[in-house]
């Protein structure tokens, strides 16, 4: 399938993320000297700027490429929460599973860029358990509704095992794609997956691997043989850096992809760019090959960027 059919087809779907969600918002400015205070530098601000962050950035990667998207999780009464929600609305996403409270706060992660270079990360949320959703019959009926659903888990409490329970048994009873970012630290159970997208790191999390040393090589066959052996996906993609993607099936490595990117800049929301462009692949006809070089592709243009970004199909349409 080329990539002009692939995001054809991905306007005739429909995903469901379900995730933590967040704010993330930018302070842009330069350094000149440094403070008579402390020695730290003074960040002249110039400009300030807001996105979609977590699971909110999957679903505005998936909008931003024409698919139609309904994102659940949670946030709160306050001007953060509003600044996202106007960001998911202009994108034409469905935030009707989002639900807003006034005791907890809405995540926000503000990175301070200098120069095109992240000075510090400032981050704001409370208590995870906070953020916890329930499966209600309006996410299951969502789910049923969907061709594929997406859980972004970045650890801040809307996944709980129980809310896994439900979404993994409803999505297979239903006969549904579901693909999981996964935060192994978590230790939750998700057996039996149709996707699962970890990084370097998180893949040697999850096989229970240490790093290796600097004059090792990567085990890139044990973490495919093991993780398979553990978590059962029907397919794990495990994104390598410089190093590209990695395809695998029933414990043995299918098929390598080299890097697409020419120059890395930040790899903020990357691994979000990753899922939704494999998840609306795979659900619109595609390969497990063709929706890893798209994926591919998507990531090499996300990294080229500063700050978390987002595809458009004229991003993605010249030969893979």
């Amino acid at each position: 399938m080329t990539i002009s059919k692939m995001l054809s087809a991905m306007q005739d779907i429909k995903i469901l993320v379900i995730g933590d969600l967040m704010l993330d918002h930018y302070i842009w400015g330069d350094v000149h000297r440094i403070s008579p205070e402390a020695p730290v530098p003074i960040v002249n601000a110039a400009r300030e700027s807001h996105t979609a962050g977590g699971a909110a950035n999957v679903a505005l990667n998936l909008a931003s490429l024409g698919v139609p998207v309904s994102l659940a999780g949670s946030l709160g009464i306050d001007v953060s929460g509003e600044k996202l929600l106007g960001i998911l609305d202009a994108a034409s996403i469905d935030t009707s599973l989002c639900l807003t409270e006034s005791r907890r706060p809405t995540i926000v992660k503000t990175r301070v860029i200098v120069r095109n270079q992240q000075l510090c990360r400032i981050d704001h949320e409370a208590a995870a358990s906070l953020y916890s959703i329930d499966p209600t019959a309006a996410l299951l009926s969502a789910i049923e509704a969907s061709d594929a659903i997406i859980v972004s888990d970045y650890a801040k409490g809307v996944i709980s095992q129980s809310t896994l329970n439900a979404v993994l048994d409803h999505a297979k009873q239903h006969g549904k794609t579901i693909a999981i970012d996964p935060k192994p630290s978590r230790k939750l159970k998700f057996e039996g997956a149709s996707l699962i997208t970890p990084n370097r790191h998180e893949a040697l999390e999850l096989a229970g691997l240490a790093e290796p040393a600097i004059d090792e090589p990567y085990p890139l066959n044990e973490i495919c043989r093991i993780i398979h052996e553990r978590h059962a996906p029907e397919l794990l993609i495990i994104t390598l850096g410089a190093d590209g993607m990695a395809i695998s099936r029933n414990g043995s490595i299918d098929l390598t992809l080299p890097t697409q990117a020419r120059e890395v800049f930040d790899v903020s929301g990357a691994g979000d760019t990753v899922i939704a462009t494999l998840t609306a692949a795979l659900a619109s006809g595609a390969t497990a090959e063709e929706a890893s070089r798209l994926a591919n592709l998507a990531a090499g243009v996300v990294v080229s960027r500063i700050g978390t970004s987002t595809v458009c199909p004229r991003d993605l349409i010249r030969p893979l």
